[in-house]
């Protein structure tokens, strides 16, 4: 069996779902099951990462030092990860995170945008923390473009690399010429993180490390924006038949998933209809609330919105972008 390593983003990337209010208490017991399964790396922090509570994108229950700190006294046995997107954390934002014990740093970038992480992994390479660099909204390039941007960014001292398909776009097939491509153009581990849009999450992860992916990432229940990431007591096991070994106790991980529907979600994520357009229209999930509320005020179909948004090739921290869609589409109604 070849092994891989399971990142676990259930505290960052599932603060999207409750609109990053979740307090230090879930976050604790959250992170004492994950560590009790041996879930290898446990990922904290406001959806968007690291300096990102703001009024744009929504203010967390708790500060990034409270919830690093929080984290940080829960493991005993798995490593903390943090994700950060330049614009919204800083370098020194960077350095307050590792002084909080952070393990795994991950900065995200746009999929052709790989200048941007240069300096911040500058920053990781001289702190001595593992620093990974993800390529996000990767559905909008190519897979020769992909493994360009990722040797690049091991070139600017990535120690992983990968893809995030953000809007939960791809279907197996897209997966394997991206992992694959990138494979052949770098020398350290690839990342998956997938996106549950089409309901194809587990089977593109499970694509992605039979192109020789390293790295997946998963949350449980699916907890995360929209349709929700990839669900990790489902891929464990599926991962396990396929002939890849994670070390993750499935019992605790089970144990963990049930916690985690009891105490971090009003309920798990469903493919319902809305996530279903955001997928089709290469939209990042995250939109779906502003989306949905905006479109309600102005009368406008939130589908229109996302489609249009998919034309456009809005990417994550363009939230304002979704007001001008909207203001346009209900101007073009009452019009018509």
């Amino acid at each position: 069996m070849r092994n891989v390593v399971i990142h676990d983003p259930t505290l960052r990337d599932g603060q999207h779902a409750v609109r990053h209010q979740l307090g230090a208490v879930a976050l604790r017991r959250y992170a004492e099951a994950a560590d009790a399964a041996r879930i290898p790396v446990v990922e904290v922090g406001h959806g968007n990462g690291l300096g990102a509570s703001s009024l744009q994108v929504g203010q967390a229950a708790v500060s990034d030092d409270e919830m690093l700190s929080t984290v940080r006294e829960a493991l005993r046995h798995s490593r903390m990860g943090v994700f950060m997107l330049p614009g919204w954390g800083t370098s020194d934002d960077l350095r307050r995170a590792i002084g909080h014990g952070a393990d795994v740093v991950r900065i995200g970038v746009h999929a052709t945008e790989t200048s941007l992480a240069e300096r911040h992994l500058d920053v990781l390479r001289e702190a001595g923390a593992e620093a990974h660099c993800v390529l996000m909204m990767s559905h909008m390039a190519s897979p020769a473009e992909l493994a360009e941007h990722a040797a690049q960014a091991v070139a600017y001292g990535a120690q992983a690399v990968g893809i995030m398909d953000s809007a939960g776009h791809f279907l197996p097939a897209d997966v394997t010429a991206r992992i694959g491509a990138i494979v052949a153009a770098v020398d350290t581990p690839v990342i998956f993180h997938g996106h549950d849009n089409l309901g194809m999450a587990v089977a593109n992860s499970v694509a992605a490390a039979q192109a020789g992916a390293l790295i997946i990432d998963g949350c449980a229940r699916g907890f995360g924006a929209g349709a929700g990431n990839t669900q990790l007591e489902v891929l464990v096991p599926v991962l396990e038949r396929s002939g890849f070994a994670t070390g993750i106790d499935l019992y605790a991980l089970l144990d963990a998933a049930d916690l985690a529907e009891r105490e971090l979600m009003p309920a798990p994520p469903i493919t319902a209809s809305m996530s279903i357009v955001s997928g089709l229209a290469g939209v990042f999930s995250g939109f779906k609330h502003r989306v949905v509320e905006l479109s309600g005020r102005a009368g406008v179909d939130a589908r229109d919105v996302f489609f249009e948004l998919g034309r456009r090739q809005a990417i994550a921290g363009q939230e304002d972008l979704i007001v001008d869609v909207v203001a346009e589409l209900s101007a073009r109604r009452a019009n018509a």
